[in-house]
């Protein structure tokens, strides 16, 4: 995890264009941080098609459709909510990949199945068996968000693969 988030950006869209992929992110904690990671790389628009910025409960389900129950059974921050934000994204969106990222970046919110640092993920590829984690994170609420856009990056890496 030591590479700049601006490396992996930029590895990122040969990867996408190899594969033939469009990519859409869907956002809460990260608030677009990852959409301005991949729009700072020249040429993005042949790779990156758009990013859903939900941090709001009622932006998660108006904009991604995610199911209200979703959201009051397993909470906003959790790999469910997570795997719909991303099946949302890949709906409402011309892409073939997806990410999304739903956390609690602190310094307050924490509870105590889910403290501070908490943050969840889900990547959802067109044809493909969707892949969500839970991790935790420690720091300051910048640096939470910043390994937030960081592992998300680099999960999505591993997912495209070298343009497969």
């Amino acid at each position: 995890m030591t590479e700049r988030l601006d490396e992996l950006a930029l590895v990122l869209g040969p990867r996408l264009r190899a594969a033939g992929l469009m990519l859409a992110t869907a956002e809460s904690c990260t608030g677009g941080w990852v959409s301005k990671v991949v729009t700072d790389v020249p040429g993005s628009s042949a790779w990156f098609d758009r990013g859903f910025v939900t941090y709001d409960d009622r932006a998660k389900r108006e904009m991604l459709g995610v199911p209200a129950v979703a959201i009051t059974d397993h909470g906003a921050v959790s790999e469910e909510v997570a795997l719909a934000m991303a099946q949302g994204a890949l709906a409402h969106s011309r892409a073939g990949v997806a990410l999304a990222i739903t956390g609690i970046a602190g310094p307050t919110g924490g509870t105590e199945d889910k403290p501070v640092g908490t943050v969840c993920f889900a990547w959802v590829r067109a044809g493909r068996r969707p892949l969500t984690r839970r991790m935790r994170f420690a720091g300051s609420r910048e640096q939470v968000r910043r390994q937030s856009v960081r592992f998300a990056l680099e999960q999505l890496l591993e997912l495209i693969g070298n343009g497969d």
